[in-house]
């Protein structure tokens, strides 16, 4: 297992989201919920199929998780005014203060992450991976 493309991919998520969770866990929130939030927050409304695409989570996960974020004041849901099945999904202004609260020391921990790479290493995984994506 130690050069499985699976195993290895599971190590680097792992060696990448232990300290933004523990970053997370003073504010109470998943990583689900965080990824979420970010997504809202740079992409503005949108709609629920699209959080989940854009969130890596399935639409059964993003219901339960809207819900929560929802009930915590974090986003905001309406009904679309074109299309009244599809519903619409915002940030608030708690879940933006939110996101503004670990910006610092989110940032800090992505460019320590990225510090153990040269530019171009990073470059290439991150091609890398994006090539692993496409069908």
């Amino acid at each position: 297992t130690r050069r499985s493309l699976p195993i290895a991919l599971l190590r680097a998520r792992e060696s990448v989201m232990d300290p933004i969770r523990a970053m997370l866990q003073k504010s109470g929130l998943t990583e689900q919920k965080w990824r979420v939030l970010c997504v809202l927050s740079e992409a503005g409304v949108m709609e629920q199929t699209r959080i989940a695409s854009e969130a890596c989570l399935l639409l059964p996960s993003l219901t339960r998780i809207l819900k929560s974020l929802e009930a915590d004041n974090l986003v905001e849901r309406s009904a679309d005014a074109e299309d009244r099945r599809r519903t619409l999904v915002a940030i608030t202004t708690p879940g933006r203060l939110l996101i503004d609260k670990h910006a610092a020391e989110g940032s800090k921990i992505i460019a320590a992450l990225e510090a153990r790479l040269t530019p171009k290493a990073l470059n290439d995984l991150l091609d890398a991976l994006e090539a692993l994506q496409k069908p």
